[in-house]
């Protein structure tokens, strides 16, 4: 605990020389007197606990960065930990007990469902959730169901994987078997919009997002104060056309070093290269305006309103070498106006983008989404 509090005291003091001074900094926080301050960063003054709680939501609501909508959720989050950041809430979504998942796509035949059921119930097995679909126009077959254990023989993981290996030669099958207790770790890339990026942190931070922001990365240096305000590592790569190859080859560093399992791009607005895609290949999650491919290039939603669009949304996809066009896994659209100004369909749009790569991003993490060719079959 006493390293948490150094850390913080060590952020404050970089927040202090951003703001100008104790003097400034406490007056943005009304919290507590530059005296106050000073004898917290010279170490006359202990920073406890609940003094560098209060603290920081009044610091996150002055500057901007936390609102009135996080405050309830975040003012009940257990004590911090070493790999917890400031005010996170415990994540009770995964059930305590072992819970897997089984991810599967092949040829439709007879006797798919039963197969599978029966080895796992053999195994002492419950299922929990299931669901399938059969794609008509290719006869292929999906399916994904979590389950549990329900008895003494529930062999685990690996146990469940061999005995589950017959059934899949026997139907040809491309599977996944994942711990559902085990949380994705997610390596977010931003440019100058953070509007994604403050959705993704402030649901992972109350304990809404199944992963595990593990850092930031970008080509500006704008986010890096709301990055590091909620304690997570803050990577400036500036890209040019003369690095973008070695500027990708860092991410892919930092993607190895931190055991990223997910890519999300939340408005990373560069343009990657082949190789890169190829690489991050069902690993790698954009989102951008449904306008496409209409309105390219700069001030899309300023474009759509000298058209006078009535509907404008937001498309989550996998990233592939074909620019804006992987197979996509969630969308959304809201009806506007001629009464809409550019700014109001900007702001309208930025509130779809945040709430369409979340949940692109929740149904990724729990195994929900299951790549078949250039489109996605997603069991939400």
């Amino acid at each position: 605990m006493q390293d948490i509090l150094s850390r913080r005291v060590q952020n404050l003091r970089v927040l202090v020389s951003r703001h100008g001074g104790t003097s400034s900094l406490a007056k943005k926080v009304k919290l507590s007197g530059p005296s106050y301050i000073s004898q917290i960063l010279s170490g006359v003054r202990p920073l406890t606990e609940k003094t560098a709680r209060k603290f920081e939501v009044q610091l996150g609501l002055a500057m901007g960065w936390l609102d009135d909508e996080h405050i309830e959720a975040q003012a009940a989050h257990p004590p911090y930990s070493d790999h917890a950041p400031v005010m996170i809430k415990e994540n009770r979504s995964i059930p305590m007990n072992t819970s897997l998942v089984l991810v599967l796509r092949c040829p439709d035949a007879k006797g798919i469902v039963a197969a599978v059921a029966t080895c796992l119930a053999d195994h002492d097995a419950s299922i929990v959730e299931s669901a399938q679909f059969n794609d008509p126009e290719t006869d292929m077959f999906y399916m994904r169901v979590e389950f549990g254990a329900a008895g003494p023989k529930f062999p685990g993981l690996e146990g469940l994987r061999a005995a589950l290996q017959p059934v899949a030669s026997r139907f040809a099958m491309k599977w996944e078997l994942h711990d559902l207790g085990h949380r994705p770790k997610v390596l977010v890339a931003v440019s100058k919009f953070g509007h994604c990026l403050y959705d993704l942190i402030h649901r992972w931070r109350g304990g809404q997002l199944p992963a595990d922001i593990v850092g930031v990365v970008s080509n500006h240096d704008d986010m890096r104060e709301f990055v590091e305000f909620n304690r997570l590592s803050y990577h400036h790569l500036p890209v040019s056309a003369s690095n973008r190859v070695a500027q990708e080859g860092q991410i892919l560093q930092l993607m190895q070093d931190s055991g990223a399992d997910l890519l999300v791009l939340a408005r990373y607005m560069q343009i990657l290269t082949p190789a890169f895609s190829a690489r991050l290949s069902g690993r790698c999650i954009n989102i951008h305006h449904s306008f496409l491919p209409s309105f390219k290039g700069a001030k899309p939603y300023a474009q759509a309103h000298a058209r006078g669009v009535k509907i404008i949304g937001a498309t989550a996809h996998y990233v592939t070498d074909d620019l804006d066009e992987g197979p996509i896994i969630e969308q959304s659209v809201e009806r506007v106006t001629h009464g809409h100004s550019p700014a109001a369909l900007e702001a309208i749009g930025r509130g779809i983008e945040s709430a369409v790569l979340s949940r692109a991003v929740t149904w990724h993490c729990e195994h929900r989404v299951v790549l078949a060719d250039n489109k996605t079959v997603v069991f939400n």
